[in-house]
């Protein structure tokens, strides 16, 4: 199959697949005579394979390394599989800790100001965002 019809069974521009093949974690399987790249279906599952790890929150390099896993999978162990998923799972639960404490403070601040049409020489939000506390801002 060409690029635009790899692009579409999975969704994506054509851009995309060409960004995935310029950072090598997609290979065409060669080329037309007239020089359009061609893709087997190991590329379309692979491509599928990138975009779920991808919407997992996986990085490209994180990617890479499960490429370089499953292209191995014989000679390698599941527990470097699941090592780079518990990390990731880490990662996650780190920025959900850090999404959670910004709600707090936002909905703390928010609730403290009026809202209200007078000038915003007053406004608490304002105020708030000036003033450090904790080291973090408005906590």
């Amino acid at each position: 199959m060409q690029i635009g019809e790899l692009a579409t069974l999975c969704g994506v521009r054509i851009d995309t697949v060409r960004y995935y093949e310029k950072q090598q974690l997609l290979v065409p399987t060669g080329r037309t005579d007239s020089g359009y790249r061609i893709y087997s279906d190991v590329a379309l599952r692979e491509l599928k394979f990138i975009l779920r790890a991808k919407s997992l929150g996986f990085t490209l390099r994180e990617i890479r390394e499960l490429l370089t896993l499953k292209v191995d999978r014989d000679n390698q162990p599941c527990s470097s599989v699941k090592d780079l998923a518990e990390a990731k799972l880490e990662d996650i639960e780190e920025k959900l800790s850090e999404l959670t404490r910004m709600h707090r403070a936002l909905t703390k601040i928010t609730g403290a100001c009026c809202g209200g049409d007078e000038p915003a020489t007053a406004c608490s939000i304002l105020d708030a965002l000036d003033h450090e506390e904790n080291g973090h801002g408005a906590n």
